[in-house]
């Protein structure tokens, strides 16, 4: 039975979803970067709305000039008002809504330098998790053979009791650790699922092989230049203090006294009253009309402009500041990960491996105890976890400086 759920897991495991594949479909599927994407449509739906003009009004009435009996005459009136915006409002307003839509357009491409960012960490630590089920599948598979051998050893009377419960129990505990990572493995495959906005994953797996493509060249400096050049979130608050500079110019123009232009007919019909009788007659009417603006002596809505430029100048300089605080910590982390890596040598594994096996050979002829192959055994382990959890810290260094730089180069990971 163990050994059918085995074959399973190797099963799912061999149906494997490469690194391209994934990011490509995150980019294409990912529910949220769907729905930002509607932001950007919405922001430039907005500059169609602000090229509208005023719209007229267009009035029309009838009257009675009296009752009836006394033969006034009824009549009609038409016109047409439309008010005349000076100050450029239009032309402002245009502006304004441009400036939005490309604040809108950087935010959304600061979101997918997250996304990516983000999608590639989940996608690392699946392919970690798998690697420890490898490993940790693998370790069972030896114990489990070794608790087997042991059985056949014991009913011949060639080990004590003792060693046989021994390498039993010892197969029973890493089948139970393999069981907690096979869980923690699936978990990381569901939260893959979320990116790609395909649940098909969980039962699917990514390759379990270690992390290669992961040396870069760096230098601080150049570093820093580039992500305070090319970051989005630092074009966002560059692009805030221009759109800070439309909002005061709205706002003064806004002051601007706009007129209202109206044009009208009116249309009298024949007044038969016998004390004054009055033919029917067409009056037409043109007119001028001008607010009179005494809001405009409060001067709080230029002032709240003027203040939201001299914020978003500060914000600016912060976004700056932290730009090259996070790049530094990152280069540090991203050496730190490197040097670690380096220390490890891909011959300790074939060493311990070796080591293993000899330990395992020497018991079965009964050269030595079965404590020093469980200790050959967890020293296999620990090298090889150590291994790959070292370059995995390294490529999500690799991941979060190039996140923090605003560059992306990772093809294959």
């Amino acid at each position: 039975m163990a050994q059918d759920r085995n074959s399973s897991v190797s099963e799912a495991t061999g149906q494997q979803l490469d690194y391209s594949k994934f990011i490509h479909t995150v980019a294409k599927n990912n529910l949220g970067y769907a729905a930002e994407k509607f932001n950007l449509s919405i922001a430039e739906a907005n500059i169609i709305s602000a090229r509208v003009f005023p719209n007229p009004e267009f009035s029309m009435g009838i009257f009675d000039n009296s009752e009836r009996t006394k033969q006034l005459g009824r009549g009609y009136n038409a016109g047409i008002a439309w008010t005349l915006e000076l100050g450029a409002k239009r032309k402002v307003r245009i502006n304004l809504a441009k400036d939005e839509a490309e604040v809108t357009r950087l935010l959304l491409a600061d979101y997918f330098r997250n996304l990516r960012a983000d999608a590639t960490l989940a996608f690392l630590t699946a392919k970690q998790q798998a690697l420890l089920v490898k490993i940790n599948q693998n370790s069972y598979q030896q114990l489990r053979q070794l608790a087997t051998s042991d059985s056949i050893r014991y009913t011949l009377g060639s080990i004590p009791e003792i060693d046989f419960r021994q390498s039993k129990l010892e197969a029973a505990n890493m089948h139970n650790t393999l069981l907690a990572t096979e869980a923690t493995w699936k978990s990381a495959l569901v939260n893959l699922s979320l990116f790609m906005a395909d649940n098909s994953l969980t039962t699917t797996g990514v390759l379990p092989d270690a992390f290669d493509h992961l040396d870069r060249a760096y230098r601080l400096d150049e570093l820093v230049r580039v992500a305070q050049n090319d970051r989005s979130d630092l074009k966002v608050a560059l692009q805030n203090k221009q759109l800070s500079q439309r909002l005061l110019q709205l706002a003064q123009a806004t002051r601007v006294v706009d007129l209202g232009l109206s044009f009208g007919v009116t249309h009298n019909g024949e007044a038969r009253n016998e004390t004054a009788p009055t033919p029917q007659f067409t009056a037409i009417n043109a007119g001028i009309s001008i607010p009179l603006k005494f809001s405009n002596f409060k001067t709080g809505d230029l002032k709240a402009a003027k203040f939201k430029i001299d914020q978003d100048e500060i914000t600016y300089q912060d976004v700056l500041l932290r730009i090259q605080i996070e790049v530094t910590q990152a280069f540090l982390s991203y050496q730190a990960a490197q040097k670690q890596v380096q220390l490890f040598d891909s011959a300790m594994l074939s060493e311990a491996k070796a080591i293993l096996e000899g330990k395992v050979y020497s018991y079965k002829r009964g050269e030595t105890s079965l404590l020093e192959v469980l200790n050959a055994q967890r020293t296999y382990n620990e090298t090889q976890l150590s291994y790959y959890e070292a370059r995995y810290n390294y490529a999500i260094a690799l991941v979060e400086l190039q996140r923090t730089a605003g560059i992306w180069d990772i093809q294959e990971i």
